[in-house]
């Protein structure tokens, strides 16, 4: 049942088969071992995978750096009347990508401003990436008790920094103004570190860690996964950067590994780098990129050492939230109003009608095939890599899964954020998440005159002057 016999381009009404961007970036995954190769193929926007091409984004859009079009030429643009707020993508990493942040609004135009020749937007570029694939990343800075200990232990690292801002570190008080001041002193005096000075100890910090990791090697005492993932990520980016000292990386931000299904957000001016592995990402319709390290390309240290929060800790780890009253319907929503992503899942002998949605949505197939219906009689290819766009308040289009498959239907779906008000993933700024699902924990009481504060009035000191456990009547 080809999807090109069952729509009308002029339909304000119908679902639309879409041609998506190919973007070849070196840090891409090589040949089929792509999804967005096979993706791309599967679309219709290649017609054969060069094994030795690396195949890194699929681009489903209106960006004018790869606006997707509609498969008889029309542009999306046409189609939806306009710009969509964000853009979507499927992304495979096959080696790690620039240390990098994304501006806010107001740095975006002032970036855009005075340099439009690598700033060609005006926008900030919040982003959101759900695992398609084990995915590694750096996201966000560790915890300045982190960065000492790795200060200590590798000297070769303390060395790239200078000694004012080691101080810093080390005699910081716990006020968080003051340990994101020292955090700041310290990354500036990194990346301003010279080259020759940081090429020379990364030589000797590798050769250490090389012979540490070995099987031979013996380690004094155990040492913590964190530190030995670390030192491993280190090698690895080594080996794609040759004498970058953006390799030292590991040593400040937070490396994860992300699980297939988990989600994660990168707000506006937070530092990250994608490492390795496949995901779904939905940003907002910008391309911005502000890069320190671990590339060729242009570089603009000055402006990302002004630029970033300096908060500390990880991204929330999110698997999705149940959405519409099915748990088929995963949706992963970020403190942003410009997307929301929605994960639909569709088991063998089941069917599940997509939500009506008052704001214009894509949606890509991401595994398995089945076949649909609606009010129009839309029949589409539901395959891997089949795009579509989705018209607002189009009718509602039931997918089914033949009962002899042998595994599930998986469509992602992208549109403007309709549960602002619930989001379910920030970043290491956002403080403490709190839960309002099945497992939400119940409101803490409000302390009493009776109750302890803190627990330091439960505290009575005895007849010996020692203290004791006191609890008051009630």
């Amino acid at each position: 049942m080809a999807s090109q016999h069952t729509y009308s381009t002029e339909s304000k009404s119908n679902i639309l088969p879409l041609r998506p961007v190919v973007k070849d970036y070196a840090w891409g995954i090589r040949g089929l071992d792509s999804r967005v190769a096979r993706y791309a193929l599967e679309s219709g926007v290649i017609d054969e995978v060069d094994p030795d091409a690396p195949y890194a984004e699929l681009w489903l859009g209106t960006h004018p750096s790869g606006p997707a079009t509609i498969r008889d030429g029309t542009s999306l643009e046409h189609a939806v009347g306009g710009q969509l707020p964000f853009m979507f993508k499927v992304l495979s990493a096959g080696k790690a990508l620039s240390i990098q942040a994304h501006p806010c609004k107001s740095l975006a135009r002032e970036l855009h401003r005075d340099n439009p020749s690598e700033y060609a937007d005006d926008n900030h570029k919040p982003e959101l990436a759900v695992a398609l694939t084990p995915f590694e990343a750096m996201c966000g800075f560790r915890r300045l008790e982190e960065i000492a200990i790795l200060i200590k232990k590798h000297p070769e690292f303390a060395a790239c920094i200078s000694n004012e801002a080691k101080l810093k570190v080390f005699l910081c008080s716990q006020e968080d103004e003051d340990k994101r001041a020292a955090l700041r002193s310290l990354f500036q005096s990194f990346m301003s570190c010279p080259k020759e000075t940081s090429s020379r100890h990364l030589k000797v910090l590798l050769k250490r860690l090389q012979k540490e990791q070995s099987c031979d090697f013996v380690h004094p005492h155990e040492e913590p996964p964190w530190e030995r993932k670390c030192a491993r990520a280190i090698l690895r980016l080594a080996q794609q950067f040759p004498g970058d000292s953006g390799a030292m990386a590991p040593f400040l931000l937070n490396y994860l590994l992300i699980a297939p299904g988990e989600s994660f957000f990168m707000a506006a001016n937070e530092p990250h780098a994608y490492v390795a592995g496949e995901i779904i990402e939905c940003m907002a319709c910008s391309d911005n990129v502000v890069r320190a390290g671990l590339t060729p390309k242009f570089k603009d240290v000055d402006n990302l050492v002004g630029m970033l929060t300096y908060s500390m800790g990880g991204p929330t780890i999110n698997a999705g939230t149940p959405a519409y009253g099915d748990d088929r319907i995963m949706r992963y929503t970020p403190p942003t109003k410009e997307f929301e992503v929605m994960v639909i899942t569709c088991n063998p002998g089941e069917d599940i009608t997509l939500p009506r949605l008052p704001v214009p949505a894509i949606f890509i197939v991401i595994e398995g095939s089945g076949n649909t219906d609606n009010e129009d009689g839309q029949r589409l290819v539901m395959r891997p890599g089949r795009s579509y766009y989705m018209p607002s308040n189009c009718p509602p289009l039931t997918i089914a899964v033949n009962s002899s498959k042998h595994g599930p239907l998986r469509i992602a779906l992208a549109h403007e954020n309709q549960h602002i008000d619930q989001p379910n993933l920030s970043t290491s700024t956002a403080g403490t998440k709190t839960w309002s699902g099945e497992f939400a924990l119940p409101p803490a009481p409000s302390p009493s005159p009776k109750c302890a504060r803190n627990g330091l009035d439960r505290l009575k000191e005895n007849g010996n002057g020692n203290r004791e456990l006191h609890i008051p009547p009630i």
